[in-house]
């Protein structure tokens, strides 16, 4: 196997670890279908409408909605930046294209 090839391969693999925790994957389908890839959708960093909507949802708590988020961004599935308090996250669509080849045999 090409060096190349199997480094592809790890890159899906982390992105395929990442998506194995059913919260995780569940704030990736939320993002999805409310945002078309590559638009915002904002998330509050302190515990107000977006979170707290988004934890009540998935039955956690802010912190650890963070932190799945937090989780999606290191394995390059989203994209956030920070406005102020505010934390914007985005589904990255570089990523959704990549998804899909992968799955085209």
């Amino acid at each position: 196997m090409s060096n190349n090839k199997s480094t592809k391969l790890e890159r899906f693999a982390e992105v395929f670890k990442a998506l194995s925790n059913p919260n995780r994957l569940k704030i990736f389908q939320r993002l999805a279908s409310c945002c078309k890839p590559g638009t915002v959708s904002i998330i509050d960093a302190c515990e107000t409408a977006c979170v707290g909507d988004l934890g009540r949802e998935l039955d956690i708590v802010p912190s650890t909605v963070s932190h799945h988020i937090k989780e999606l961004r290191q394995a390059g599935l989203i994209q956030t930046r920070r406005r102020g308090q505010k934390i914007e996250c985005w589904i990255d669509p570089g990523v959704v294209e990549q998804l899909r080849g992968f799955f085209s045999f």
